[in-house]
């Protein structure tokens, strides 16, 4: 009997990540895939981008509408308790063996609650990193506790997640799903591109992705005004390229913001979402990335493309060379802006390859067909020794 694997998916960003796993499982004539599809891509205020989904021919099991109408804190709140019941429902029905989750996000706080409670073993994906300046970091860290199998992108991060008492045979490093596609996906060519998106490169072309930093003693929207006014200050010759926040506490108020901004100005656009095959041929073509998306730490390092990381949002991740730390203040953002798009710090440049150079997801669906499951719910805390965390286990793993 093939082993059902059940695969959540909420944002557009995530399933990008996911595609290959997802591909993986569904051609495993050992497993059998359950794709469960929730938040954003269920909501047209967001691109319906479930519709990205269907049209990559993926089969889908469950639909869990979840997002309500509000970004505030309380909407928040009932949002994750709407799914976390639309879970439970879904679980029951399709009696998955194994389910995979990717990432930190509140829908993903549900759905490993539920499947929690259901006694089904969890594999998670990207625990052990750190995001200080964001909720996302405490709900990372809870998923951790409630997951079975873990697919870390570094070995700092496998450290990290045995220091929070996971057994380290539990534990394995295979990269990032993020810098393999970056590396290894054949992308759209400029004229391509150009034609896709409707809109042209210009001389200079910054790609900015800003989230509702959730922690941050600084009010999210005088961030991003900050940000809008350094960018604003670049010159018309500058493209701007702006894909759009996500469903998190505040964003819908970020998203009217940059869309006042792109309103009447011949060099900014903004796309709701440009799926992964866009967004990375763009990143490949820009000067920079700019905002505080984990893409600008993760994705742009590996083409070589110099991130402008504002805030405290991906604070505690691994840092390339290429990325600008800079404070949520215009100041400090402009210059920044300046000191990517300088001739010397481009050409000085490289490809980073902290995050793996490929194979995670192959490496991710072996796994998941071959680790057996037996007596995998019940755990036991792994203690770290005096001299630190235990060695034993392969890093790899696989």
């Amino acid at each position: 009997m093939s082993r059902r694997v059940c695969i959540v998916t909420g944002t557009r960003a995530e399933y990008g990540l996911l595609r290959e796993v997802v591909r993986g499982v569904r051609d495993a004539a050992e497993l059998k895939l359950q794709l469960v599809v929730t938040g954003m891509h269920l909501s047209p205020e967001f691109g319906f981008t479930i519709a990205e989904i269907e049209a990559d021919g993926i089969p889908i099991a469950e639909r869990v509408e979840m997002l309500l109408s509000s970004d505030s804190a309380v909407g928040v709140t009932k949002s994750t308790g709407i799914g976390l019941i639309g879970f439970a429902d879904s679980f029951a029905r399709l009696q998955p063996d194994l389910v995979v989750l990717l990432g930190d996000r509140f829908e993903i706080l549900a759905a490993a609650s539920a499947a929690l409670f259901a006694r089904i073993p969890i594999a998670h994906i990207h625990g052990g990193e750190t995001t200080e300046g964001a909720f996302d970091e405490a709900i990372r860290h809870s998923v951790t506790k409630m997951s079975h199998l873990h697919f870390v992108t570094a070995e700092p991060y496998r450290r990290r997640v045995i220091q929070l008492g996971e057994a380290p045979e539990r534990v394995f490093t295979v990269g990032s799903l993020g810098a393999e596609a970056a590396r290894n996906l054949a992308l759209l060519d400029r004229h391509a591109l150009e034609d896709s998106l409707g809109f042209g490169l210009g001389e200079r072309n910054l790609l900015v992705t800003f989230h509702p930093p959730t922690l941050d003693e600084t009010d999210a929207a005088r961030q991003m005004q900050a940000m809008l006014e350094a960018l604003g200050a670049l010159g018309d010759h500058t493209h701007i390229f702006f894909t759009m926040p996500n469903a998190d506490t505040r964003g819908r108020e970020l998203g009217a913001m940059v869309e006042r901004f792109v309103d009447g100005r011949a060099n900014a656009r903004a796309y709701q979402s440009l799926g992964q095959l866009r967004y990375l041929s763009l990143m490949a073509l820009v000067d920079g990335v700019v905002g505080n998306s984990s893409s600008g730490v993760i994705e742009a390092p590996a083409f070589g493309v110099p991130t402008v990381n504002i805030g405290d949002r991906q604070a505690g991740r691994l840092r390339a060379p290429t990325i600008v730390d800079c404070a949520p203040h215009r100041e400090a953002i402009a210059a920044a802006l300046e000191k990517i798009l300088s001739s010397e710090f481009r050409n000085a440049a490289t490809r980073d390859s902290s995050h793996g150079t490929g194979g995670a997801a192959a490496a991710i669906v072996r796994k998941l067909r071959e680790h057996p499951l037996d007596g995998l719910v019940k755990k036991r805390f792994h203690d770290l020794p005096r001299d630190g965390v235990n060695a034993s286990g392969s890093s790899e793993g696989l």
